[in-house]
């Protein structure tokens, strides 16, 4: 498996993947975040032109995962993590995080549903830790643009450089 930051060429095959695998959100998420598809053509665009870079995990020349990171400043945010649903639980998602871990020099952040259990096991098993509600929607309004019925339905995990009270970004992350 390798990994690569994504192309235009790959556009259709990411946007293809996080619609497939997010279908598990449905009927766990609150049925008026819940749509088909779950992300639209044009919303994909808006976030890439947003500044969401992705990286893609690649396998015998197909596409197997999808990660995005968003750089914020003080700190990036991992968005729109998709495995394609039969390669789910074999290693993909921890090696694109581990990837935008080894070049990310910042705290990162990872916003996901309150009822995606899978979703926050997956990142707390991998060394991120949910922050406090106060802290979430401080951290949700800060940094996201999301509406405030998704604010109440999620959480945020952080990475160990956002809760080291040694760590330097520390002085940034309160303001």
């Amino acid at each position: 498996m390798i990994v690569r930051r994504s192309t235009e060429h790959d556009f259709a095959v990411i946007l293809s993947i996080i619609n497939d695998a997010a279908r598990a959100y449905q009927g766990i998420i609150p049925a008026d975040r819940w749509h088909e598809p779950y992300m639209p053509k044009d919303e994909l665009t808006k976030e890439i032109q947003d500044g969401v870079v992705f990286w893609v995990a690649e396998d015998d020349g197909g596409i197997t995962g999808v990660m995005g990171i968003q750089d914020k400043g003080d700190v990036a945010l991992v968005r729109h993590a998709y495995v394609v649903p039969t390669t789910q639980r074999s290693g993909i998602g921890t090696t694109l995080l581990r990837h935008i871990e080894g070049f990310v020099k910042k705290p990162i952040l990872i916003g996901t549903w309150a009822t995606a259990s899978w979703a926050i096991k997956f990142y707390r098993r991998n060394g991120f830790n949910l922050v406090s509600q106060s802290e979430k929607d401080r951290l949700l309004r800060k940094y996201w643009s999301i509406p405030t019925r998704q604010i109440e339905t999620s959480v945020v995990l952080a990475s160990r450089a956002w809760l080291d009270p040694a760590s330097q970004q520390t002085a940034t992350r309160n303001t």
